[in-house]
């Protein structure tokens, strides 16, 4: 036996002894183990474990951590009991330990290291693996088995999302030809690759000496965009020859909101869509509504929208609705907390709130406040039903925690978990031009076969979801969220009906 010092056939004085100051697992003059620090990874898994506690294991306990380690191999069957820990592979016990006592997480996560060694030692697979990969994937599944969304965020990713979405590209969209080169087929204005004079229809045979057929499509995919500068050379080969040009990845922000602005001789239209819901998109969105102030009306678009800060989410909602409850936040054996923003509304234009299934978490809680603050008009397909946000934990190490345990519910104490926010106009899922014809002749008609089922509170979900299906094409998305909106807002008589509807 290479690292253990307690062995299953040892005398129950040593097991007493062991139980009563956790003596360790691992020789501290072999700290390296198959290739693995053992002291290090426990040290991490002990943090993890620690900082997990903070929050009361999300409503569930440390056993279920631990067993939670059986689903990185399929032999593997792990029982924790309030007197052992136990590793079955297969039919055979190959690991037997006493149970820390209670909170002492230096012996948990020795025990979780040596769980880990013995799965590597009998698979081929797990021991080629990196130390580093091994980690992360013990840890996600510890994270899991807590919350089924939970997820452990490493350090390069933490960095990442502290930077705000900022990434770098060269600025081309394009895809493989049938031999392995890339082709172009649009490049941004103004990027690296504009200034560089790609052009659509190039094709970049090799980048930085190496032939791009030869590139594997993760390799490709970091080289022409990730999350640090680079200095990219590329053969080009296009009908006029081949050519060598030199191009950096260059930073670009990701806007949180798009604004477009629909002039017309009623004040006009304005389209806000909200890519995440955040402090950058409230900023972009207070801005447009300090310079449109005349507007026949607002399309709120929440389709692809998402977000867990319910703050940031309260702001957003105040915009719109002032001071009116946004949101109730329940969180793991407490009691809720009702979230209300400040302020008064900066806008009294109508409002049509387009959603989808995309449509996630505070963002959800965004377009019910809307709703039920007879605020606007909701059209769409059902949002997703994920109404819980998260709690980031960082953790000493690098890296961070991210648990799903706030449940949202509505302002008005409606459930959005596992339920979702319904439109009252049902965007149909278009498949052939008949279909589509026939939509738009309603549309033409005002005939938007509108109805209310969020004032329902024991409406079956899964029905009205096959009722109003996911729309398979985004083009068709597209035209029929910016059409029927437009009609809605337009016609103040159709407006107010559908608004009394939902009320």
């Amino acid at each position: 036996m290479k690292i253990l010092k307690f062995l299953f056939g040892i005398s129950f004085a040593f097991l007493a002894c062991f139980g009563a100051h956790a003596d360790s697992l691992f020789f501290e003059s072999e700290p390296i183990q198959a290739g693995i620090d053992v002291f290090k990874m426990s040290r991490g898994f002990a943090d993890i474990y620690s900082e997990l506690d903070s929050v009361s294991w999300a409503g569930k306990n440390i056993n279920v951590a631990i067993e939670s380690l059986e689903n990185i191999h399929q032999d593997a069957h792990i029982a924790a009991t309030d007197e052992r820990v136990i590793l079955v592979w297969r039919d055979e016990i190959v690991a037997n330990y006493p149970r820390p006592n209670p909170r002492d997480w230096d012996a948990y996560g020795e025990i979780t290291t040596a769980l880990v060694l013995k799965m590597r030692e009998r698979d081929t697979g797990l021991r080629t693996l990196e130390p580093s990969y091994i980690y992360n994937v013990v840890l996600q599944a510890l994270m899991h088995s807590i919350d089924e969304n939970g997820r452990y965020i490493s350090p390069s990713e933490n960095s990442i999302f502290k930077d705000d979405r900022i990434l770098t590209s060269v600025g081309i969209e394009g895809a493989r030809d049938e031999r392995g080169n890339f082709r172009v087929f649009g490049v941004y204005n103004g990027s690296p690759a504009d200034v560089a004079g790609i052009m659509s229809g190039d094709l970049i045979g090799e980048i930085n000496g190496t032939l791009v057929a030869e590139l594997s499509d993760s390799d490709l995919a970091s080289m022409l965009s990730g999350f640090d500068s680079g200095t990219l050379k590329m053969t080009l080969m296009s009908p006029s020859g081949n050519r060598r040009v030199v191009v950096r990845r260059a930073t670009i922000v990701i806007a949180d909101a798009d604004i477009v602005f629909m002039d017309d001789d009623n004040g006009g239209v304005l389209d806000i869509v909200v890519n995440k819901v955040s402090e950058g998109a409230v900023t972009i969105i207070k801005e447009a509504l300090k310079k449109y102030k005349d507007l026949n009306g607002i399309i709120l678009d929440l389709r692809a929208a998402s977000g867990d800060d319910e703050i940031t989410a309260a702001k957003m909602a105040g915009l719109f609705v002032g001071s009116r409850p946004v949101m109730r936040i329940v969180e793991t054996a407490r009691d809720e907390t009702e979230v209300v923003p400040t302020g008064v509304p900066l806008t009294n234009a109508p409002i049509v709130v387009v959603l989808s299934n995309m449509t996630r978490g505070t963002a959800e809680a965004i377009a019910a406040t809307i709703y039920e603050n007879g605020r606007g008009v909701l059209i769409g397909t059902p949002s997703a039903g994920i109404g819980r946000i998260a709690s980031k934990i960082e953790l000493v190490g690098g890296g961070a925690l991210e648990l799903l345990n706030k449940s949202i519910k509505t302002g008005a104490g409606r459930v959005i978990d596992s339920r979702g926010v319904f439109p009252i106009v049902c965007l149909a899922n278009i498949r052939t031009s008949q279909q589509q014809n026939a939509f738009f002749l309603n549309v033409i008609n005002n005939d938007f076969h509108a109805k209310d089922f969020n004032s329902v509170a024991d409406v079956d979900v899964a029905a009205v979801r096959r009722a109003c299906p996911v729309i398979t094409s985004g083009e068709d998305e597209d035209a029929l969220s910016l059409s029927v909106g437009a009609k809605i807002l337009t016609d103040r008589a159709v407006y107010n009906r559908l608004l009394n509807l939902q009320q």
